[in-house]
This record gives structure tokens, sequence and C-alpha cells, in this order.
């Protein structure tokens, strides 16, 4: 028995390529889920099986080849799409081939080819990705600097993704919302991810969405006067260039910056961290609202920041890579705690300005039987004197770190 996983297309009969209607029209039997099922070509054979998953799907075509049935010498399982982008072809058929069953894929037109014709624009650059049935992080996603084709289903709609990139602060990023392509009730809504957030769908869409706008990659430590400030304390450039450098922050990395003030450390942490996540967490709601403006400025759209206080408000977080304390209220031993039970091998660097915090993060360090390495930085800027310059000192600053490579 000879098998073929054969794509249909974007849904309706006019999307079939000549192959695909070829294999239809010499099939015994035609295998596939019921809505694929009710849209083949009207004098295809009526021997059709609705299948409900691919473990069932594989088990009756074993049947069918064990049986040896003369009656069935072609059989055809039909996908919608195309058998190359995210279809469940890519399940059955090295089942099939490793149980000695005879297979060949036959490609079809892609819900993303007919969203971009419609749309008179080429896909070939287009970041293509899936939110049927996988882990999504659209947030990412944008960011890579390319045009995001969602293809949604299941659980996570176009409103679910709409949202979480308007709560990341890209809710005036424009979109294109693709309802039911190829069918009568089709449908093109075009608006911002903030306006299609709050839209109800039908099941069949797809969600192209604009580029985040992105800043260059560049090394730690932005100039001070780069970030909006206010009244709110605000860790200096040296400092967070050294921290950072320190936390050896990856591009895959989950952060956490604890004490967030202005969010000039959490900023600096999301950029090093692109291609991850960073966490902030602030008590001070004047703070939180220059953190988020901060975050607007720079582009760092992964960033998540949450009013509240450590270490109550980082339950749920997960699972931290580097960690960055620059404000504890106190709670220094218990945030520590809190961190190091998250990950006790995450990379954690402490500031200081006093000799008992100091003190206090090497003896919470020790607790979890991690050696503490102290750094002191102190710095002195130039400032101008009449004609004359003159360094002025900044307040010395304690870095203190745990399982960093020293």
């Amino acid at each position: 028995m000879l098998t073929y996983l054969t794509a249909v297309g974007g849904g309706t009969f006019p999307t079939l390529t000549g192959e695909a209607l070829r294999v239809l029209m010499q099939a015994d039997v035609i295998y596939g889920w019921e809505r694929t099922l009710e849209d083949l070509p009207e004098d295809v054979t009526e021997r059709r099986v609705a299948v409900k998953n691919s473990a069932e799907l594989f088990e009756m075509l074993r049947k069918d080849e064990a049986a040896r049935e003369p009656s069935v010498e072609t059989a055809v399982v039909v996908y919608s799409g195309d058998t190359g982008f995210y279809s469940g072809a890519r399940l059955l058929l090295p089942k099939l081939k490793e149980a000695g069953m005879k297979a060949e894929l036959i490609p079809g037109v892609s819900s993303v080819q007919i969203l971009a014709a419609r749309l008179g624009r080429p896909w070939q650059d287009w970041n293509l990705v899936s939110a049927h049935g996988v882990d999504c992080d659209p947030v990412l996603e944008v960011m890579k600097g390319k045009y995001t084709c969602f293809l949604t289903g299941g659980k996570v709609g176009p409103k679910d993704l709409c949202r979480q990139l308007s709560d990341a602060g890209l809710g005036n990023l424009s979109a294109v919302l693709a309802e039911d392509l190829t069918y009568e009730t089709e449908n093109l809504s075009f608006g911002t991810v903030r306006a299609l957030a709050e839209r109800d769908t039908t099941a069949l869409n797809l969600l192209l969405v604009d580029p985040a706008p992105m800043l260059p990659a560049r090394c730690p430590g932005y100039p001070d006067s780069s970030f909006e400030r206010g009244k709110v304390p605000m860790t200096k450039r040296e400092v967070r260039a050294a921290a950072l450098a320190k936390l050896a922050v990856a591009p895959t990395d989950t952060v956490w910056d604890i004490g967030a003030g202005t969010g000039s450390v959490s900023v600096e942490l999301a950029l090093a961290a692109r291609k991850g996540r960073a966490y902030a967490i602030e008590y001070d709601p004047e703070a939180v609202v220059l953190a988020r403006r901060n975050r607007e400025r720079f582009c760092a759209w992964n960033l998540t920041l949450v009013e509240g206080s450590a270490p109550e408000g980082l339950a749920g977080w997960p699972k931290p890579d580097a960690v960055f304390v620059g404000g504890s209220r106190g709670n220094l031993t218990e945030i520590l705690d809190a961190v190091l039970r998250a990950n006790p091998k995450a990379r954690v660097c402490v500031t200081a300005i006093t000799l008992e915090t100091l003190s206090g993060a090497v003896v919470a360090l020790k607790a979890h039987g991690i050696e503490a390495a102290v750094t002191q930085l102190s710095a002195a800027r130039t400032s101008a004197v009449g004609t004359h310059h003159m360094l002025k000192a900044e307040n010395p600053v304690f870095l203190i770190t745990g399982n960093c490579d020293e």
C-alpha cells in the first residue's frame, strides 16, 4: 500500500494543486480531520475516514497495511495548508518509514502564501511562527526585526497574542488579522495591536505583525543622561557596566532586577538578554512609571515590570540565570533566599553603599554555601571650575557577587 501525505491548501477546492488533485482522484481511501474531509472535491472517493489525532491515524494505516486488503492500494492522508509548514505530516512520516511503509509527501499552498498574495507582498523574509499548540512568546518574536506571521489556533488566539504585545508596550504596532482565508467569510482587518486585542475572531486565522522598533546592539553602560530619571535614585553608568560584566549576561538568559528604581539596570539587563526575558520589581509607583518610560525609550520590550515588594512579588517568576539586587528595603536575606531557591546556581550581584549591607550580603550568600566576592568601585568625574577642571568623586559602591566567575 502506498500512502500519500497530501496538503490541500488554504481550505477550499480552488487552492488544490494539480498534483494533489491527481492523488485524491486515485485514492482508494482518504483519511483526515473532519473539517478537511468536508472540503474535498465531490468526485473523489466517498470512502473517507475522520480521525482525531496522529496516533489514531497511524494505527489505522498500520492495520490497513497489515491486512493487505486488495481494495486499498492507495491511501491518502489530507492536511490543510502545506505539509512543510507546521503540519501533522512531520509527525506521521517518520513513523510510517520506521514501520517500513511506503509514503510520499505532496506539498500544498499554505495560508501564509495566500495572505501574502492578498496583501500583494512577498513573504520570503517573514518570521513564521506557530502559536497553535506550542509555546510562543510573541514579544521575543517581533523583536527579531522582521514582519512576524503567527499561525494561531487552539487556546492561543490573536486576542491573546495582541494583549501580550500591548502589555509589553507594543500596542501601537500595526498588524493584519486574516480570518477564514479562501472561504466566503474571508475577512482582512487592519489596525494596531491594541485595537485588535479587543476583537473577537473566527477559528481560522493568521496574524501578521510589524517588527518592533529596536536600538542597535551595543556594550553595556549607556550614559546616565540618556535615561529619564526624575527624583528617583539611579544606578550610575560605571556601576551598571561593571555589574553586567560580573553577571556575564548571555543573549538567551532569564534575568531579574530587584529594586529597579528608574529601570536603568533593568533596561541594560533586558538589552543584554534580548533573546531572553528580563523581570524587574519596584515598590515605588513613581519609579515604576519612570521605568516603563525608560523601557520604551530603549526598546527593551522583553522587560516585564512589576510594582510590588520583594521577596513576595517574586513568586511565580521563571527560573533566573542572573540576578541583580539594587535595593532590598531591609529584606536582603529573604530576597537572596528566594533567588537561590529558584536557582541555586543563579549568578548574583548585590550593590551596597553601606558596610552593613555589604556584611549582610556576604553572610546571606555564605549561608547557601556560596563564597562571596567583593569589589569596590570608586569613580570620579571631571567638573568645570572656572577655566579649570577637577575630579568630583562619586560615592564608593560595593559589588558583592556569588556564583560568578572571578
